[in-house]
């Protein structure tokens, strides 16, 4: 099969987690996806060895890239580098996520090609309260997805997307709010605006090992996992009201709804996916 996917892989001073997702992707999936590893503020000796593009200016060795920054900037250098239109998907991961080692990348492919309106597609935790509502469809449409593994379409990027800014700061996520809490209700609200769905699927089942953020937040050089959470929602929630008047996430995920709804008004053909 073609490569048709570029999977982006944050990896922060945990090289042998990062390596072992790489290896896995490769080994069951290297058919269709080329892997690249975006070192985001690692130090230099904790490089993953599979690692395209370090983050290595001073800031980021400080503070990190965090998930819209480090996303932005690796699809960035793909765009620079020309190799952007070479890909029809783009796989966005963070490091602590675990998938089943088997080939799950070409079901979600396939997935994607029955929801041909779809430009985002996660997997579903089987932790998650959303299973229920997937019990009998394998993928239903939302207004909001929190996940660490995002497959996105190209041509929904190449509409929501910054060109003329490709940078670390603004190419798809707003680098302004810099832990990304509420960013990717953002994303889902300009896709649902511009006519792509976001679909969460339960063909294939990813998790996110929290464990790494827990017990090694002083070697990925970062806050504890309650610090850094609460930073994150303090953060994102000023986010929210300096750029839309929003005082809470909830508002976020009203504004969200507004256009998952007109996308029906739309679409009437994809009703049978509305949760």
């Amino acid at each position: 099969m073609k490569k048709n996917t570029a999977t982006i892989i944050l990896n922060r001073n945990l090289p042998e987690v990062t390596d072992r997702l790489h290896d896995s992707l490769v080994r069951t999936n290297g058919n269709v996806t080329d892997v690249y590893v975006v070192e985001a503020g690692s130090g230099d000796d904790n490089l993953s060895k599979s690692c395209t593009w370090h983050a290595n200016w001073e800031q980021a060795r400080r503070e990190g890239l965090r998930p819209p920054r480090g996303f932005n900037y690796g699809l960035s250098q793909l765009w620079k580098e020309n190799k952007f239109k070479n890909y029809d998907y783009f796989f966005l991961l963070t490091n602590d996520t675990e998938f089943d080692n088997r080939p799950f990348l070409e079901e979600l492919l396939d997935e994607l090609e029955k929801h041909p309106r779809v430009g985002i597609l996660s997997p579903c935790s089987k932790y998650w309260g959303e299973k229920s509502l997937l019990s009998e469809k394998s993928t239903m449409y939302f207004w909001y997805v929190l996940n660490t593994a995002f497959l996105m379409r190209r041509e929904f990027i190449e509409v929501v997307m910054a060109p003329d800014e490709p940078d670390y700061m603004n190419f798809l996520y707003d680098g302004t709010n810099f832990r990304g809490y509420g960013t990717e209700l953002e994303l889902i609200a300009k896709g649902y605006a511009n006519d792509w769905a976001t679909a969460l699927t339960r063909r294939v089942w990813s998790e996110e090992n929290e464990s790494y953020l827990t017990e090694h937040f002083q070697i990925i050089n970062t806050e504890s996992y309650h610090e850094n959470l609460k930073m994150a929602v303090d953060e994102g929630e000023r986010w929210m009201r300096r750029k839309y008047g929003f005082r809470s996430r909830w508002n976020m995920q009203l504004y969200s709804k507004n256009f998952y709804d007109r996308f029906f008004k739309y679409f009437p053909e994809l009703s049978d996916y509305k949760v």
